[in-house]
């Protein structure tokens, strides 16, 4: 079984962790043409995708 040498430092691991980051969601053209969030309802056609 793998077992570490030593301790991972805090720092060490924290580096480590700096790319785990969440994704803001991208607006998408709808089919009117404008511009909307994915997953959220248009106010004004009342499409949802």
């Amino acid at each position: 079984m793998a077992v570490p040498k030593r301790r991972v430092s805090k720092t060490r691991a924290a580096k480590r962790r700096t790319h785990y980051k969440l994704e803001l969601p991208k607006p998408v053209k709808s089919a009117d043409g404008t511009w909307k969030m994915p997953h959220f309802l248009n106010k004004f056609t009342g499409e949802y995708k």
